[in-house]
């Protein structure tokens, strides 16, 4: 007598296909669980729950990780488009919250966090105690697409059609170096071309930026003796006499020991850009930021930031 076997019908569940788009983007059992909040044999488990399901390879282990085979190329681009439909699902959620609570997700450089951001979410949690923001200054630009982060502040225009942007301030920046290090080395002259002086700049990834061009070409003799991709970082090698940096205004001038140096004329600033998503454009929580951001604007010395009005239903 034959035996009847039950075929497996359940089909993949979103859960099971975020295990696997975790593991397809960051090729490690251990940084996909940290991604995922879980732990790696969890991780280990799902993957291989939802290959027998499917009944084949997805992944391949290799000396450098995981790696997707053929099928799991083909399943990548359907779990994908599941991911944009979920999240622009919870986008619409989100925005049909009309309470300021919950989680609002906020990404910016390091210095910008710290002097700017931060006290306005103190002064915005303070009000709204059930509204609860994360502020990332992870160098990496997140993506607002997978809500990674709901609101990004950063120095370059975005390309992406759905992200609803605007220029929102112009930072002005300054040279300096602490009052130790010019009293031992003098003041620096582009007309010496710096030399016997030092230089702090950003690392050599970023050397292409504005402020490290106009530095290093107005002083070409100084020599670069430090470099940091955080404002702070090189504020603070300042004050400890390790040489001469271009810093925002804002950092500068609340970084105690800091002296102006004058190069003749001033450096290049930087535009402040904003954006989120183009579903979070009536979101309340970010609406709240935003209006709050803009009002501590009003209140920098013109010299430190200039606000950028925003243009009619921006």
């Amino acid at each position: 007598m034959k035996r009847n076997r039950t075929k497996n019908t359940r089909s993949p569940q979103w859960d099971d296909l975020k295990i696997f788009l975790a593991i397809s983007r960051d090729g490690s059992l251990v940084g996909a669980a940290r991604a995922m909040g879980l732990t790696q044999p969890t991780m280990g488990r799902r993957l291989q729950s939802l290959e027998k399901l499917v009944g084949c390879k997805l992944l391949r282990r290799t000396s450098d990780g995981y790696v997707l085979t053929d099928e799991g190329m083909a399943v990548l681009a359907h779990a994908e488009r599941m991911e944009e439909e979920a999240l622009a699902f919870e986008r619409q959620l989100a925005a049909r919250n009309g309470e300021l609570e919950g989680t609002l997700r906020v990404s910016a450089s390091d210095w910008l966090a710290s002097r700017v951001l931060a006290p306005v979410i103190a002064r915005l949690q303070q009000k709204h105690s059930r509204m609860m923001v994360e502020l990332s200054t992870d160098p990496r630009l997140l993506r607002l697409d997978r809500r990674e982060t709901d609101l990004v502040f950063c120095f370059n225009r975005f390309e992406q059609a759905h992200v609803v942007q605007r220029q929102l301030t112009h930072v002005h920046y300054g040279v300096y170096a602490s009052r130790a290090y010019l009293e031992q080395r003098g003041m620096p002259h582009p007309s010496t071309g710096g030399a016997g002086h030092c230089l702090i700049t950003m690392d050599a990834a970023l050397s292409h930026q504005a402020d490290v061009v106009w530095l290093t070409g107005r002083l070409p003799k100084a020599r670069i003796m430090g470099r940091s991709t955080s404002r702070d970082v090189q504020a603070r090698m300042c004050t400890e006499g390790g040489g001469i940096a271009v810093l925002p205004l804002q950092v500068a001038e609340s970084t105690p020991g800091l002296e102006r140096v004058d190069l003749g004329e001033p450096p290049p600033g930087r535009d402040v850009w904003m954006g989120y998503h183009r579903d979070f454009r009536h979101h309340p929580r970010l609406r709240a930021l935003i209006d709050a951001a803009e009002a501590a604007l009003l209140l920098e010395p013109p010299k430190i930031m200039k606000r950028i009005l925003p243009s009619r239903g921006s």
